[in-house]
């Protein structure tokens, strides 16, 4: 193979790199433009692992826009993703809810920027 041909081959394993990369992490390095985050009631919440929870009663429906992490997305090329809301019994949905298609797939959510979790979350988490 030619210097050229490698050098073209490299490119492009390079921008698929890049490409990938682009929807984990934002240029500032702060979040995720790709996170795994879901609306319901005009509220964000992202999703938190290893929280122990006793599921409660369903709520609604949550909603997942699409990943525009490339911009210029046409809004008609992808719809929203929707499941369902569950309660987390011992804290308010304005805190937490649980989000799945069934009730044995759902796992927990917290509203939060950054890497804060609200005060009650991270008690959930410390087992306090």
């Amino acid at each position: 193979m030619s210097w050229t041909g490698r050098s073209i081959g490299l490119l492009g394993a390079a921008a698929m790199v890049m490409s990938v990369a682009a929807c984990t992490a934002d240029s500032g390095g702060g979040g995720a433009s790709c996170a795994n985050v879901y609306t319901y009631q005009d509220s964000s919440y992202r999703d938190v692992a290893n929280v122990e929870f006793t599921l409660g009663k369903k709520l609604g429906v949550a909603t997942q826009p699409p990943c525009d992490d490339t911009g210029g997305r046409d809004e008609s090329e992808e719809a929203v993703t929707t499941q369902t809301a569950y309660e987390v019994d011992g804290i308010s949905p304005e805190v937490a809810i649980a989000i799945g298609d069934t009730p044995k797939t759902a796992t927990f959510f917290a509203v939060g920027s950054g890497s804060e979790l609200p005060p009650e979350v991270q008690k959930m988490i410390d087992g306090s």
